[in-house]
């Protein structure tokens, strides 16, 4: 109980339930009869009045509350009296839209009619799963056709003359889910839909939306941005709902100086394996694929210590095949499966039964990702429990030090930049080669789509046909040979994937895939990829053909990847001087390299070796916001010693570098590689230059720091881990671990949507700089908010870093202190050199 931050028990609620509308068809209503069901729910009733009335509903209620029957109902109604129309499932995920094929299929069944295809009411799905003979079965089939936004990018719209009568009698266009499609991935769904609707037009049809969603604070706001057309908002919720507890837990300080707490890994792994030992079926959510691997690990261990069967304990996450995800989901339902560590891969509505407890190893960023989390536990009326772990980062150790915040904070809201120029311009081209495009024709609500068609054809990507006649307009033509949907991701922003093959069992048996941008840092060679908890070594990845090998592999280790990444402003938009700071907003090229890993021992984390790693350097382009230190007040801060500037080697230093070089024969003498091409190896001070106090033109320290003794040469991936062990940090870099981790709030987004660098001399401003960038080529407009948000991003930064109990700095305010700091004698403290500066800058 010492370890609990709040406890919070949220009453259950009695339902409140309507009449069946009168438009509803008779068996329907004797359907649900049959299932104990004598009314709907208030939501349920007013979503078909909704629909039949033409309008576009977006329903939004929570967890578990009969929001299927808010689109099935209507759907089916209007199928029952015309067997020509057609209706357009979308589900996020492929785990959802087979959860989703049963649950139709059982409500037909329940009419007395066949099964899917073979009865008058035909159900089919078609994603990437789905076999040869089954998609040309379902482009005929007709009915309702569920399948995910990437499929329909991909494997639909392009060859949309082969679902001519599908689209001819389109009726109704379902989006579950609705709260997901944020961000890039509903920038780029938000376009697919643009695409749909037109090729809808071309072929006569004009269908109706029915949208449903989890809470957020922007429901109408974010469907009217998706489907561009009026919505019509339901969001009394009439479903009953369980007594449910709230437990928010802080892992104890092991160390209170240093702000270091017990791992959240093992104690979300100490809490589950209490549930699943008193047999009380639990789900616990980790943040990473990496994560959830070690901890299911770490807790079917734990059941087997106690004399359990681990295999009542799987992993979930994205790179797991179909049959294994449908196992494990059945396993769920059925009960012979007890336990579950996923990713948000099982955050969304799949049906996987009546869990009991929801174990969240870490805030998962947002609240409206922890309200659906938490919501997988007590799906029906019992009584449930959510506990939710902190981490030592700021954004967590924030949540429960301020439960208020969390309890009473609405959900983020969802936010999409359809017309984000690199995602429109892409799927300008899907729609040109889907259709050919008219001069003067709109593409969704976008005005200027005759510029970017014009631009298109200079790049010789289309052609521009004159009109045959003056009254006609201009066309513009796809001319390219290659097939543009394919190769572009919904939800990356790369163009594929990497996929991983097992090669101890002859030519390689795929195990799963993994995104190009994730594939850096997870699937490296000798990298160690955990899969259902069991660890393989990949022996080579390839890049150029998007394959990983790898091979099963006994260790007592996994691996962590490091990267670099640097900033170059292409564009300053807007710039504003405040006090001590001058922010500034604009277009920026972020680039970055994957320089090494290291491998960390199982349970004790100590760190066993280091790896190279040797891909090529990753760049995009994208906007930022960044401030930087007012000339005046950067000096002093410099000549007090709180901002570190970059160090001036001495007069001698190129000479006395190049010498070090030759004496070295220009290899790394730690790990013996050979320099690459276009770039020589770094030369390395044993003991930091910045201890001498060298100052040009005062004293020559630099000739003792520049001793031969004192350097040798390393790669660039050694040089920073080295750097990293023995580096001294200072206020920048405390001052943009917190951000990094606050900003989130005030953005309401993913952490991971965002990137940080602290400069102690940008290029751009020439003075000491932090740099937030949108991590989505082109920006998704996080930056111009934080922009506007500045002045209350330094005023949170410096309440959390003063109030902080730590002495030197910690993980919850301005990061952990180094063994390098611990042990330095320079008497350097990043926590208060981070309050200082910050006390600088917010008056």
């Amino acid at each position: 109980m010492r370890d609990v931050a709040a406890w919070e028990r949220v009453p259950d609620r009695p339902a409140r339930y309507a009449a069946f509308p009168a438009t509803l068809d008779a068996r329907l209503k004797q359907a649900l009869k049959v299932r104990g069901i004598d009314e709907l729910y208030t939501h349920q009733a007013a979503a078909i009045e909704v629909v039949a009335r033409g309008q576009n509903p977006v329903v939004v209620t929570s967890t578990a509350s009969g929001k299927t029957l808010c689109y099935n109902l209507p759907v089916l109604n209007t199928l029952l009296h015309d067997r020509k129309a057609n209706a357009l499932y979308l589900f996020p995920t492929k785990v959802l839209a087979h959860d989703q094929l049963v649950t139709l299929n059982e409500l037909i069944s329940d009419l007395g009619q066949p099964i899917a295809a073979i009865g008058p009411i035909a159900v089919q799905a078609y994603d990437g799963d789905t076999s040869r003979e089954k998609r040309k079965a379902a482009r005929s089939a007709g009915g309702v056709l569920i399948t995910n936004p990437d499929m329909l990018h991909t494997g639909i719209l392009p060859h949309h003359t082969q679902w001519a009568a599908f689209f001819q009698s389109l009726r109704y266009i379902v989006v579950d889910e609705l709260h997901t499609y944020r961000g890039i991935f509903g920038s780029h769904f938000a376009n697919v839909i643009r695409r749909l609707k037109r090729i809808c037009h071309f072929y006569g049809s004009q269908p109706q939306f029915i949208l449903s969603s989890a809470t957020i604070a922007n429901p109408q706001q974010l469907a009217g941005r998706l489907i561009e057309e009026d919505v019509t908002l339901i969001d009394d919720d009439g479903a009953p709902r369980g007594e449910k507890h709230w437990i928010l837990i802080n892992p104890p300080l092991i160390d209170p100086a240093i702000g270091q707490r017990r791992s959240v890994i093992l104690h979300s792994r100490d809490l589950a394996a209490r549930c699943l030992q008193a047999d009380v079926q639990t789900i616990v959510f980790a943040r990473a694929r990496l994560t959830t691997e070690v901890l299911l690990t770490y807790l079917r261990e734990a059941i087997a210590s106690d004399g359990g069967d681990p295999s009542k304990v799987h992993g979930y996450r994205g790179g797991y095949l179909a049959e294994e995800r449908r196992t494990i989901e059945k396993g769920l339902r059925d009960g012979s499966i007890r336990g579950v560590v996923s990713t948000n891969a099982l955050e969304l509505g799949v049906d996987i039964g009546q869990l009991d407890v929801a174990v969240l190893a870490g805030y998962p960023g947002t609240i409206a990702s922890t309200l659906q989390q938490a919501g997988r536990a007590g799906r029906r009326s019992n009584i449930s429990a959510a506990l939710i772990v902190a981490s030592a980062s700021p954004l967590d150790q924030f949540i429960v030090t301020h439960p208020r915040y969390f309890f009473e904070r609405s959900p983020e809201h969802g936010l999409v930049a359809p017309d984000n120029l690199i995602i429109l311009t892409n799927h300008l081209k899907c729609a040109t080669f889907e259709l050919p495009f008219e001069a003067g024709e709109k593409f969704g609500r976008f005005q200027q789509t005759d510029e970017l068609l014009e631009a298109l054809v200079e790049e010789g990507i289309l052609h521009k046909q004159a009109a045959p006649k003056p009254a006609l307009p201009d066309r513009y033509f796809w001319m390219s040979d290659q097939y543009p949907a394919n190769g572009l991701s919904l939800r990356t922003g790369t163009a594929d994937t990497i996929v991983i093959l097992d090669r101890s069992e002859g030519r390689g048996r795929s195990i799963g895939q993994i995104d190009r941008e994730s594939a850096q840092t997870h699937v490296h060679a000798g990298a160690i990829y955990i899969h259902e908890g069991q660890s393989f070594l990949v022996e080579k990845l390839d890049w150029d053909n998007g394959q990983a090998f790898v091979t099963p592999a006994q260790v007592d280790y996994y691996t962590e990847a490091s990267t670099s990444t640097a900033v170059d402003v292409e564009t300053e938009e807007q710039s504003e001087e405040l006090g001590a700071t001058i922010k500034g907003v604009g277009e920026v090229r972020v680039s970055w390299l994957t320089t090494g890993f290291r491998k960390i021992k199982l349970y004790t984390h100590e760190t066993l070796g280091w790896g190279e790693i040797a891909l090529p350097e990753q760049e995009m382009h994208t906007t930022a916001y960044w401030f930087c230190v007012e000339p005046a007040l950067a000096d002093r801060l410099i000549d007090e010693g709180v901002i570190f500037t970059p160090n001036d080697y001495g007069p001698d230093w190129d000479r006395i570098r190049n010498e070090i070089l030759e004496r070295d024969g220009h290899r790394c003498r730690k790990c013996g590689a050979g320099e690459p091409p276009g770039r020589t190896h770094d030369v390395h001070h044993l003991r930091p230059f910045r201890e001498f106090g060298y100052r040009r033109g005062v004293n020559d320290n630099d000739k003792i720091a520049n001793a031969p003794e004192n350097l040798l040469t390393l790669c660039r991936a050694c040089h920073h881990r080295v750097e990293t062990a023995v580096g001294v940090r200072g206020a920048l870099s405390g001052l943009s671990h917190v951000l990094g981790e606050i900003a989130p709030l005030y953005l309401m987004c993913d952490p991971r949507d965002i990137g940080v660098l602290a400069e102690a001399r940008s290029a751009f401003t020439e003075l000491p700089t932090l740099t937030i960038f949108d991590r989505v080529p082109a920006g998704i407009g996080f930056s111009q908010e934080l922009f506007d948000l500045h002045d209350q991003l330094l005023t949170s930064a410096r309440e959390i870093v003063a109030n902080c109990r730590c002495e030197s700095g910690c993980p919850a305010c301005v990061g952990p202190m180094s063994p390098a700091e611990a042990a330095s004698e320079s008497g350097l403290n990043v926590k208060v050199l981070t309050l200082k500066l910050l006390k600088a800058l917010v008056q």
